[in-house]
């Protein structure tokens, strides 16, 4: 009989999750046209981030056409993406990298970027399955998905959260779940090194 602990955690493993989302990501990567591989006028930089940012969550989302925004409005969106990429003036860095070709030039960047969007994405539906299932779950319910998580994977978590009767693993168990796709997308890759 399949739990419904079991349930979420098909329906959050990385080939569903952050797998699909990165493969979207890519496409979207190798099917964007910019002008030109190497823009110098700042202009120029923010409409081509914005039409990217567009394209990157047309794929992720499966849209096939987003809704129009202003620059100045995507701008404002986008541009928080490539804070997180490059630190506090990414938006500069970012530029500085387009403009003159280093660290991957515009490619990167955009590279860059299409990572950062496809991972929010992930985490997203994710933690919103996470949300779900552990909101419709009785009190009880959940004290047996603890346990029933323990006993198949506690012994791939670290000590400091299984001792003392798991303690810390119980008071942040939807956090543990929310780590899990991640988890078992690096025993993946130990599984294939």
């Amino acid at each position: 009989m399949t739990t419904k602990l079991r349930q979420l955690l098909e329906s959050i493993h990385p080939t569903r999750t952050l797998d699909e989302t990165a493969r979207c990501a890519d496409e979207a990567i190798n099917t964007f046209s910019a002008a030109s591989a190497q823009i110098t006028d700042w202009d120029e930089f923010v409409q081509c981030v914005v039409r990217f940012g567009m394209h990157v969550d047309g794929h992720v989302l499966h849209v096939d056409r987003m809704p129009e925004m202003g620059t100045d409005y995507g701008w404002g969106h986008y541009s928080k993406v490539l804070h997180e990429a490059y630190g506090p003036s990414g938006e500069k860095a970012a530029f500085e990298m387009a403009r003159t070709g280093v660290d991957g030039g515009l490619y990167g960047v955009l590279r860059r970027f299409a990572e950062i969007q496809a991972t929010k994405y992930a985490d997203n539906e994710i933690n919103g399955r996470i949300s779900q299932f552990w909101q419709d779950l009785s009190t009880d319910e959940q004290l047996r998905a603890m346990d029933e998580y323990l006993a198949e994977y506690g012994h791939l978590i670290s000590s400091e959260m299984t001792e003392n009767g798991a303690a810390r693993l119980r008071m942040g168990f939807p956090r543990v779940l929310s780590e899990h796709p991640r988890l078992m997308q690096r025993l993946g890759q130990i599984g294939r090194g």
